[in-house]
């Protein structure tokens, strides 16, 4: 992994959303769903929310950068609750 300048936690990262891909392909394949409208007011499915919890994890982290500084394990927690939120709720 050195001739692509990654770290481990980078490879990581991307690892698991590969994973959460194949895992929530294969959830489609086997348990296909109905969109339902959430408080968002718009239909959404298992991919979208996961999209949706993604986009504002990558948010929730860069905002943690600029205003706590680089002790991310808590923007880890923080991360893992919206995600919980968004899958119930969204």
């Amino acid at each position: 992994m050195d001739w692509m300048a990654w770290t481990w936690p980078t490879a990581a990262f991307f690892g698991t959303i590969a994973t959460l891909l194949v895992i929530f392909t294969i959830l489609a394949i086997k348990f296909p769903e109905t969109p339902r409208v959430g408080v968002l007011g718009i239909e959404t499915t298992r991919g979208d929310r996961l999209f949706i919890t993604l986009l504002g994890s990558a948010f929730i982290n860069l905002a943690w950068l600029g205003l706590v500084g680089a002790n991310q394990a808590l923007a880890l927690v923080v991360c893992l609750i919206f995600a919980a939120i968004v899958f119930r709720w969204v």
